[in-house]
């Protein structure tokens, strides 16, 4: 199977700086989204910082069998690449705290991540996550979310007081419960892809999801051909932007042919 990707971040219509951050490295299977809080500069670090962080740790242990979790210990429950992930991002926030260490001035700023790794050849993916940046699936026409939000409108969702129109529109939406912050080691989530021939995987920060529902998201992907990676996220770009644009806004999309 063959692996076409596209990448594209915008700083949307309402934010004076992009503090979204991602990582597009088809070599290595390696994809990442980064959405940086702190405000002003600060986030825009977080984001870049951890960042760089996964993509280093992912290439220094690609193809790596052994001792490549140290100082952390080797977790056999997780596998090798769930062993990879969980690393990088609590590297990624040690980092982070570090940064913070070195210029004080960035104190309380933190970002939101979400990962692709995928296996080599392209039969299996696993997806890490911190926060409430997303990943979708969108297989035979179906959109499918590939990950949950770690934040206080998908929790009052899941038990029934929020819609997801509600969730959109809450003054609360952009309170997350995970991020990587620089402080204890993050709790990943990580979730496991069977990946199959047609099938498009999206990761993207949430200046894409809180203006448009996952029904919009899916009707501009149900329009746009595979083979056009580049086309589509420059589509759901515009769609976010057209809706307000409320955040920065970035997007990847993979595809697998």
């Amino acid at each position: 199977m063959q692996v076409v990707s596209a990448a594209l971040t915008d700083l949307g219509r309402r934010r004076p700086a992009n503090e979204d951050s991602h990582v597009s490295r088809p070599a290595l299977g390696v994809y990442a989204v980064c959405d940086g809080m702190g405000g002003h500069a600060a986030g825009e670090v977080a984001s870049r910082v951890a960042a760089d962080a996964i993509e280093s740790f992912v290439q220094h242990t690609d193809g790596v069998n052994a001792n490549f979790t140290w100082p952390f210990p080797f977790r056999p429950e997780l596998g090798v690449d769930g062993n990879r992930l969980v690393a990088a991002f609590t590297l990624a926030n040690r980092a982070i705290h570090q940064r913070v260490i070195d210029e004080p001035a960035l104190r309380g700023m933190a970002t939101t991540g979400v990962c692709l790794l995928l296996a080599k050849p392209p039969s299996s993916a696993l997806v890490a996550h911190v926060g409430d940046s997303r990943a979708y699936l969108w297989r035979d026409g179906e959109l499918e979310p590939i990950t949950r939000d770690h934040s206080w409108v998908e929790e009052q969702m899941s038990v029934g007081v929020l819609s997801e129109h509600e969730a959109r529109t809450h003054p609360w939406r952009n309170l997350v419960t995970r991020a990587l912050a620089g402080a204890e080691d993050p709790n990943v989530e990580l979730t496991p892809v069977a990946v199959e021939r047609g099938d498009r995987i999206l990761l993207c920060s949430d200046g894409l999801t809180s203006p448009l529902s996952n029904s919009t998201i899916a009707e501009i992907l149900a329009r746009t051909p595979m083979g056009q990676a580049e086309e589509l996220c420059r589509a759901l770009v515009d769609a976010a932007n057209d809706a307000g644009g409320p955040d920065n806004i970035t997007v990847i999309v993979i595809e697998i042919s």
